[in-house]
């Protein structure tokens, strides 16, 4: 069953700035909760665009997994779409999309379409990870806007 996840914020900086501070997988571990122990095992600096590969680690509830993405859709600086390839979802695919906003801020969406592994089991899991996943995505966001505030002081 697949099953899907929308927020969106104002962020007070403009369009390609925003899409830059994303574009940046090294901030994928910056705005990442200390204690899923998220990496990126990928040697760096990576050239972000369509059909780059991202291995990563991390752990959850202590246990210890890998996690392959591909950029599968790369239209900077309005949208990229990653895909995962290998990990514990059946599907993840994590849509971001930004736009300006009339008063030269910017609008950031994320947009998740994922499915659970091993049906209909891993559906009894659903709740726990949904709540999982908005815990995370709300970390994020208190996190993006401390970080890109500061760039505005």
């Amino acid at each position: 069953m697949r099953h899907s996840l929308h927020y969106s914020m104002v962020l007070p900086l403009p369009l390609q700035e925003v899409f830059d501070f994303f574009a940046d997988v090294t901030n994928l571990q910056r705005i990442t909760p200390p204690e899923l122990n998220f990496s990126i095992v990928t040697p760096l600096p990576l050239l972000m665009q369509a059909g780059t590969i991202i291995d990563f680690r991390l752990s959850l509830l202590g246990v210890p997994f890998g996690w392959q993405t591909e950029i599968s859709a790369w239209e900077p600086p309005h949208m990229f779409v990653d895909r995962q390839i290998k990990g514990p979802y059946a599907e993840w695919i994590h849509k971001h999309t930004f736009s300006s906003a009339e008063d030269g801020r910017t609008v950031m969406e994320d947009d998740v379409t994922y499915s659970l592994p091993s049906l209909p089991l891993g559906e009894l899991a659903q709740p726990l990870v949904r709540k999982q996943l908005e815990r995370i995505f709300t970390y994020r966001r208190e996190t993006i806007l401390k970080l890109l505030k500061k760039r505005t002081a």
